[in-house]
């Protein structure tokens, strides 16, 4: 009997595995924080043997290295991954027992990375289950685009044949376990559901029930942006990473708050948008802690510049801090929890924007008042349609494109209230009046708004 152990990591989107019989295991694609899969190997009483990694993550940094090095294991990564530190380098076939009866089997699946592997486990000799990293997803496969822009239409032809090849070697039974394609911008394409087969797969995959061609022109011509913190994660991979640091940051006071703001650093908020637009720090920017905090910081923030976080409780920081730490941003200069109050100078006040509905976007439209209305949805959201007269910048371009936003009033929305949020937090902190539209994108046309298609 084997066991399969599932660490999710909503905020990026991603799994990890922890996988194996009574006395020793295998952790595949491990986060940063290696302490959670250390404590699922204590809380099975078993041996973690092998660490191992399907690829080179683009999307995260990885905590295999220092995973082995507190554990002993062998750290299994593919052989034609170029990285700068000691491994088991592992090529197509490769096996290595995990406990009795249980082996992993490596099988080469590039697409992804030209270096892609999955890794089988089989079962007294029969596949159990499937770890397919960024290779076969659910419902889709990984984009193919995030190694050189050269390589992009070989890469979607090679995912093509990796999961042909996936499904012509497993049973249908097989479960298939992907690291990406649960909200992960590693996705080619996004779908419902958190759990599949090989035989479901077969029916419902379009690399597996469309011709090579018409998949590889249908994924090209639907891959989205790629979050710009991607550029720093496969080379920060590649060298292997260092050990992860989560001792508590120092405690900002409101005189050091108000100097880190002075000095251009950012100030992040990640209380909820409701408690940020009824008061906070002028100059903060909103996250929210139950958001993609990480992707979509780690996509805004200007590499390297020092973030001091606030917060209402120190668990919020520490999960904040966890979060960030998985993408590379490793130890925030300074945080605040507490009253907000607390956060500012005496004399000074909190500041301030109304939130709305589009309900009210279209009544004040209806009065003939002129605003301005910005989009920051993706291109691929605006799209399938958008509000008439509506301008467009996308979250995570407008803080470098803030003098493009028509003077006036602004009415921000994005397709459910997260990223104008965020946008709203980029404008007032800029000086700009505006207004959040906290509502969901259906609610538009409802209320009366035009939508129109570009």
């Amino acid at each position: 009997m084997f066991f399969v152990d599932t660490l999710e990591f909503e905020g990026l989107g991603n799994r990890s595995y922890l996988v194996g019989g009574p006395r020793a295991a295998v952790a595949v694609d491990p986060p940063r924080d290696v302490d959670r899969v250390i404590a699922a190997a204590a809380k099975r009483g078993v041996r973690i043997a092998y660490v191992a990694e399907t690829h080179v993550h683009n999307d995260y940094i990885t905590g295999g290295p220092e995973l082995a090095r507190i554990t002993g294991a062998s750290y299994l990564v593919p052989a034609a991954a170029h990285v700068s530190f000691a491994r088991t380098p592992v090529a197509d076939g490769d096996t290595v027992t995990v406990d009795e009866g249980l082996v992993l089997r490596a099988l080469a699946t590039p697409g992804h990375t030209p270096h892609h592997t999955s890794y089988v486990l089989e079962e007294d000799g029969r596949g159990a289950a499937a770890f397919t990293g960024g290779s076969l997803l659910i419902g889709t496969v990984g984009r193919p685009d995030l190694v050189e822009p050269r390589l992009t239409e070989e890469l979607a032809r090679a995912q093509h044949a990796s999961a042909h090849r996936l499904a012509d070697e497993l049973d249908d039974e097989v479960p298939v376990l992907p690291t990406h394609g649960f909200g992960s911008f590693c996705s080619s394409s996004q779908a419902e559901g958190d759990a599949t087969t090989i035989g479901r797969e077969r029916t419902a995959n379009d690399a597996l029930t469309l011709d090579v061609d018409t998949f590889v022109a249908e994924m090209l011509a639907g891959l989205d942006d790629v979050p710009a913190y991607y550029a720093h994660m496969g080379p920060a991979n590649a060298a292997g990473p260092a050990p992860v640091d989560l001792t508590p940051p120092g405690r900002a006071d409101a005189g050091e708050i108000a100097a880190r703001l002075a000095a251009g650093e950012w100030v992040v908020d990640l209380r909820s948008r409701t408690a940020f637009a009824e008061g906070h720090v002028a100059g903060s920017f909103n996250f929210e802690g139950d958001g993609k905090l990480a992707t979509y910081l780690a996509w805004l923030i200007p590499w390297g510049k020092p973030v001091t976080l606030l917060a209402d409780t120190p668990e919020r920081i520490a999960d904040a801090q966890r979060e960030l730490a998985r993408v590379g941003i490793d130890r925030p200069a300074a945080a605040a929890t507490g009253d907000p109050a607390a956060w500012i100078r005496e004399g000074e006040r909190l500041a301030s924007f109304p939130r709305a509905r589009f309900a009210d976007l279209a009544e004040v439209r209806g009065r003939g008042e002129e605003v301005v209305v910005l989009d920051v949805r993706r291109d691929s959201e605006r799209a399938a349609g958008h509000v008439e007269g509506a301008v467009h910048v996308p979250v995570h371009e407008l803080y470098g494109r803030l003098d493009e936003v028509p003077s006036g009033t602004v009415w921000v929305h994005c397709a459910g209230g997260m990223r104008a949020a965020i946008a709203a937090s980029l404008l007032d902190a800029a000086g700009r009046a505006v207004v959040a539209v906290d509502d969901g994108f259906d609610a538009a046309r409802e209320a009366g708004l035009t939508v129109t298609r570009p």
